[in-house]
């Protein structure tokens, strides 16, 4: 690891790096093992309480050049809200968060396993059984995040985490929004993952809604059944114009092998109109549960 300049608070150092055989970062009372992931805004590292030998912890910073801008730092601590407030076996909670001065940072648990969305690039494909299996969890954390006002606003594959025993959670909570911050379409910020945001995002006079988690989830189910993105876009312009055509790929024909009634809910689930997708979370992991009783048996 290559040598850092020592951050400071006063006279208390926040960052610091060892060298030599077991060399890590120091952030105030964590220390960082190893970089796991890594995005536009922070960085994930794998890390353990100063002095522990174990590390059963992940620490999200923000990169340094986003430590002190207001948007980033405002992602921040929204994740850090969301993450404490709400609660479910199937969410991301946030244990611990240093986001109100540099270096800003949270603290969750560290999970074993990959993204959904990893084992998509490696080509896995999905059999019916799990892939209503992992979506009927992921609806389940979503009931929770809806039922605390809250909309998650970014479900997409690489934001499932899967464990070795295929225990789902949802990840990354930095784009969560309460219905009543979304503005007209003109002034509406995206944020979120193209490829999986419902169409009243950008194309719309319609506010989103839970219903709008609903259709990314529907995006992902439709992903591990056939294959293939529900839209092939790869551009936020392309994602546009393809959802105003109001044209959707034939899941039936991508997909023949899926029994008609989980296709049916998959066209639901993806409607461009809101009325005609689930209503609610619960609704949703409902109709899952029975799917996964009447088609436990296929495997395929």
């Amino acid at each position: 690891m290559s040598q850092t300049g020592l951050m400071r608070t006063g006279d208390v150092p926040t960052v610091c790096v060892a060298h030599g055989a077991g060399s890590c970062r120091r952030v105030r009372q964590w220390e960082l093992l190893e970089l796991v992931g890594s995005g536009s805004l922070a960085e994930v590292f794998r890390a353990r309480p100063a002095g522990a030998s174990s590390a059963h912890y992940a620490v999200k910073m923000l990169r340094p050049c986003w430590q002190d801008d207001p948007h980033a730092i405002g992602l921040l601590q929204r994740e850090a809200l969301v993450g404490q407030c709400v609660s479910h076996p199937h969410l991301i909670p946030i244990l611990a968060s240093h986001a109100t001065e540099s270096p800003r940072f949270l603290v969750m648990p560290w999970l074993d396993g990959e993204s959904l969305g990893a084992r998509l690039a490696a080509g896995r494909r999905f059999g019916l059984s799990e892939s209503l299996w992992i979506a009927r969890q992921a609806a389940e954390a979503l009931g929770a995040l809806h039922g605390a006002g809250w909309m998650h606003g970014d479900v997409t594959p690489g934001n499932i985490q899967i464990s070795p025993t295929g225990h789902a959670t949802l990840l990354d909570l930095n784009f969560a929004r309460r219905g009543d911050e979304f503005g007209s379409a003109a002034d509406r910020p995206i944020l979120g993952t193209c490829g999986y945001l419902a169409p009243e995002f950008f194309t719309s006079a319609l506010r989103p809604d839970p219903r709008s988690d609903l259709y990314s989830l529907g995006a992902v189910l439709f992903e591990m059944l056939s294959g293939r993105r529900i839209h092939a876009a790869e551009t936020l312009s392309q994602w546009v114009v393809e959802h105003r055509r109001g044209e959707q790929p034939d899941f039936a024909k991508l997909a023949p092998e899926v029994p008609r009634d989980v296709a049916r809910l998959v066209r639901q689930m993806t409607a461009n109109d809101p009325l005609r997708r689930p209503q609610t979370a619960r609704e949703l992991v409902e109709r899952l549960v029975s799917l996964e009783i009447a088609h436990f048996s296929q495997r395929g």
